[in-house]
């Protein structure tokens, strides 16, 4: 689970200058989709664990484009000054337990190379789609998955050329977020990403407790993870990102304590605290959840408050309820990308791209047969299918609220309110009486003040509860349809 993937493909900011979570699809978190709402764990309050909302609406709403769109025909009016790049690469070492990520596990035949030459023909199409004028211009760009550095040093700097010499994106000028593995950080890799112009890298470790990693999963020791750490801050690559998961299967307060200080001795710029998920298809929803329903969310609401004021005490700030980010560190450079309103550009199989109107993709899945399937399907794919959406979902302005407000209100700096306002000529109060007033009634909204500086701001708890608040924005329609959607 890494702050950049697909999960996280929301590599923008949710307002300027604030940071989204990045990780998409920055396509870019692991493990953490589910379709709608379950059973209240008491009372009248959700269960507090539904489903991390890193996108909306999520994937599992998509559906075939019967008309297949040409590119060029969606992107004609729309604004492009200030688009976000995201390039997906959908291989890994191996496949953690919690994961349900688009990837696969090794790639045989070239199946990289070929993979990547079908990258290059998507850059071709979609460039071309979007036009040469000055108006076209990336304000960040992120390489997620999967683990994009399972590509060797060469394949690497081939991947920083198809976005930087097909896409016109320049890597060096803007923010670049990439992933990584303890075991595919090597120092030749992490030359070519330093070179390139990466600002960020985000590595998933997870735990630094070999038999928790073990739990998830997620076959790695402590001492090979030190080593990768040393190998990164050797680098001149300014923002390190650490992911840790809380929840695990035997993790204590004291275990969990381990991990958050083995992670804090590498005084990384940014942490990253994700509750444990057991999703359908994953090597871990094959089993049984670690404890009962209602035990194991009051565990990881516990585990959560504890990271979370570990943090605090040690000069980080709380960016959103998974994101933390110290004091003190610097600035990746000039971004002026907002997901509310710029688009996406998402390049290969399990990338999502957005206009103001339509959401796009290739197919989501998650048994590893249905990957390998679609992934050879891609690499199969022409310059002209390029050319054209298949999958995805179209927005209406009713929509654009519901995502407008809820990618803003997850934010700990929250939403400003003129901003709603200028954008769509109304309150948000007025737009969501219903779901604004329940999340105040629950205690998870500030006290409201109207002026010029306004803002919607959750409180502690309300940051807390953020997977069960995100689903309630979901619309009927967008609710209904991840329902009906069958896990593939």
């Amino acid at each position: 689970m890494t702050a950049t993937a697909e999960a996280s493909e929301a590599t923008g900011h949710a307002e300027r200058p604030g940071r989204v979570e990045t990780d998409g699809d920055i396509d870019t978190a692991r493990g953490v989709e589910a379709a709608g709402h379950t059973r209240p764990a008491s009372g009248n309050l959700p269960r507090p664990y539904q489903s991390y909302v890193y996108a909306y609406p999520h994937k599992t709403a998509y559906r075939p484009l019967p008309e297949r769109p040409a590119l060029r025909d969606l992107w004609r009016a729309e604004p492009k000054g200030a688009l976000s790049l995201y390039l997906h690469i959908p291989f890994c070492e191996v496949r953690c337990g919690f994961c349900n990520l688009f990837t696969r596990i090794g790639a045989p035949d070239e199946l990289t190379s070929r993979y990547l030459d079908a990258l290059e023909r998507q850059a071709v199409a979609v460039r071309e789609a979007l036009g040469d004028g000055p108006d076209v211009r990336f304000a960040n760009a992120a390489f997620g998955g999967g683990t994009p550095t399972f590509l060797d040093a060469d394949e690497l700097a081939r991947l920083c050329d198809i976005a930087e010499l097909r896409t016109g994106a320049d890597l060096r000028a803007v923010p670049l977020s990439v992933e990584t593995s303890p075991a595919t950080a090597t120092a030749d890799r992490l030359a070519v990403l330093a070179e390139r112009g990466t600002t960020r890298l985000s590595i998933g470790v997870q735990s630094f407790v070999d038999a928790e990693a073990r739990a998830a999963v997620r076959p790695q020791r402590r001492a090979d993870v030190e080593a990768a750490l040393t190998r990164i801050r050797d680098t001149d690559i300014p923002v390190l990102n650490i992911d840790l998961i809380y929840g695990i299967g035997g993790q204590t307060p004291a275990s969990w304590r381990v991990s958050l200080d083995a992670a804090l001795a590498w005084r990384p710029e940014e942490l990253y605290l994700y509750p444990l998920y057991v999703r359908p298809l994953t090597g871990l929803g094959r089993g049984a959840a670690p404890l009962t329903d209602g035990a194991w969310d009051q565990q990881r609401l516990r585990l959560y408050r504890q990271g979370r004021d570990h943090l605090l005490e040690h000069g980080y700030e709380q960016v959103s309820m998974r994101m933390f980010r110290r004091a003190d560190a610097p600035a990746q450079g000039p971004d002026d990308h907002a997901c509310q309103t710029d688009g996406m550009i998402g390049l290969g199989c399990g990338a999502r791209s957005y206009t103001s109107s339509l959401h796009y993709s290739f197919e989501y899945a998650v048994d590893m047969r249905e990957i390998r399937a679609i992934i050879d399907g891609y690499t199969a794919t022409t310059s002209e299918e390029f050319a054209r959406a298949r999958h995805g979902r179209r927005v209406d302005g009713r929509e654009a609220r519901r995502r407008h407000l809820l990618q803003s209100l997850l934010q700990a700096g929250g939403m400003a309110v003129a901003d709603y306002r200028v954008r769509f000529g109304a309150d948000p109060f007025a737009d969501f009486p219903a779901e604004l007033g329940l999340f105040a009634a629950r205690g998870w909204l500030e006290p409201y003040a109207y002026g010029p500086g306004a803002r919607l701001r959750l409180t502690a708890e309300g940051l807390a509860h953020s997977d069960a608040l995100g689903p309630e924005l979901f619309s009927p329609e967008v609710r209904a349809a991840m329902a009906a959607y069958e896990p593939r």
